[in-house]
């Protein structure tokens, strides 16, 4: 049977983040569903919070709070903003290219619910460029190893102890495999729905295991909707994302008769609904969003990839309005994880968009989703390599094995349809509390 020391699902900025930080002497594993690229990280186009200065950090708490609705883990919220300086001096010694002045100081852009500039970018594609330097650092080690198209189908796992993956390779094989820890980094759960600027391929698939196995789960009700993406009467397999930096520099928001109807500085559940009653009101599928307010240079360097996308879809946004609707972005609950990314599974952590630590609440703050990924990805590494001690003797139940087997190309239906009956219920347990 195969083994690794360290089993990594999901090569995101969480996972390779990660996989960076834990001791260079264990042997890592880090597998992915679908391409290295395909990841929901390379496309967070507005950028990653930082706390700038201790004069910020109790406005920066308070915006947090605020957008979560008060539900936040208080704790995680502290260790996120302590530690985001810490992660941007890393991003910076891989090679990140945030935008900085003319004197080299970090210039920091404005998004919805924050009430200061205080998050770093680079144009429009901030993602993309943080990913892209931890997917080349983590080429330069020779203890990480990166397989594509390998879909992680179910764990390994006796008395609530983790002790690998059962996966299942491009050609169809399925195979157990030992680990000593694993680390769930497979993102969120937009491949459920039919209007996401998520991958289709990210469907719960942690989640749908940690059912399974009696894994704790956390707040598996609260999805976010993101206010501002590009409408096409077209299907289309990923809305494309208008970022939040776009009204933070000053884009409008218009009804049908090109009248202005809310302030687009509203956390983003509240600027849905928003959009959503306009919508109603106007009997339309949509409400225009208006960039021309913005200077023509600060579009062209800031956001080129939105442009360039209105662009193709036949909108000149230095000229004219384009039309943008509501639709599934980001899941705050999930996996349920203590301040280490630790699971209720000895030996499992989870993190990135899988996990749950609270630190959202009930709405996440605009590009808080990056800092938080990597603050506690970081911190799962730590933990492991400060405690790290192999597992023990393992014997894989071969029942198991040849169930999943003859069920590898249903597997993934079952497990979505699992995971929607699971948010449902979570829905309307919290319904009869409140």
């Amino acid at each position: 049977m195969k083994r690794t020391d360290i089993m990594i699902a999901g090569c995101g900025c969480a996972g390779l983040y990660c996989a960076l930080h834990m001791d260079p002497r264990r042997e890592i594993m880090i597998i992915t569903k679908s391409d290295i690229k395909s990841s929901d990280s390379f496309l967070a186009q507005g950028g990653m919070c930082m706390l700038k200065s201790e004069s910020d950090y109790e406005s920066f708490f308070e915006d947090t709070l605020r957008a979560g609705h008060y539900e936040n883990d208080r704790q995680s919220v502290d260790i996120m903003i302590r530690s985001s300086a810490d992660v941007v001096k890393d991003l910076l010694s891989y090679g990140v290219d945030f935008q900085k002045d003319e004197k080299g100081n970090l210039e920091y852009t404005r998004e919805g619910g924050h009430s200061e500039n205080r998050i770093v970018f680079h144009a429009d594609t901030t993602g993309k460029e943080i990913t892209e330097k931890l997917l080349k650092e983590a080429g330069k080690r020779k203890n990480i190893t990166i397989y594509e198209y390998t879909a992680m189908l179910d764990i390994l796992s006796d008395r609530n102890e983790c002790f690998g993956v059962i996966l299942r390779r491009p050609d169809g094989t399925v195979e157990p495999v030992l680990a000593d820890y694993t680390v769930w980094a497979t993102g969120g759960v937009g491949g459920l729905y039919a209007h996401s600027t998520n991958f289709p391929h990210l469907t719960g698939d942690a989640l749908a295991i940690a059912i399974r196995h009696g894994i704790e789960l956390k707040d598996i009700d609260y999805v976010q909707i993101h206010p501002t993406t590009f409408y096409s009467e077209k299907e289309e397999g990923r809305s494309f994302l208008i970022s939040e930096s776009v009204r933070g520099e000053g884009a409008k928001l218009y009804d049908r008769k090109m009248k202005r109807f809310v302030n687009e500085l509203l956390p983003r559940d509240r600027l849905s609904a928003a959009i959503y009653e306009q919508m109603e009101k106007d009997g339309t599928e949509y409400v225009w969003e208006d960039l021309r307010t913005i200077p023509r240079e600060e579009i062209r360097s800031h956001f080129p990839n939105i442009a360039e996308h209105c662009t193709q879809k036949g909108y000149d946004v230095e000229k004219e309005c384009i039309p943008i609707v509501p639709a599934q972005h980001y899941f705050m609950g999930g996996v349920r994880v203590n301040h280490q990314s630790r699971t209720s599974m000895k030996r499992l952590y989870a993190i990135g968009e899988t996990a749950c630590n609270g630190v959202h609440g009930k709405n996440r703050l605009a590009s808080n989703s990056l800092l938080e990924s990597l603050v506690f990805a970081k911190r799962a590494a730590l933990e492991i390599s400060e405690t790290y001690h192999p597992a023990g003797a393992f014997c894989a139940d071969q029942n198991q094995l040849e169930e999943i087997r003859r069920q590898s190309d249903m597997l993934e239906t079952k497990n979505r349809e699992l995971v929607k009956d699971e948010m449902k219920k979570a829905a309307l347990e919290r319904k009869k509390v409140c």
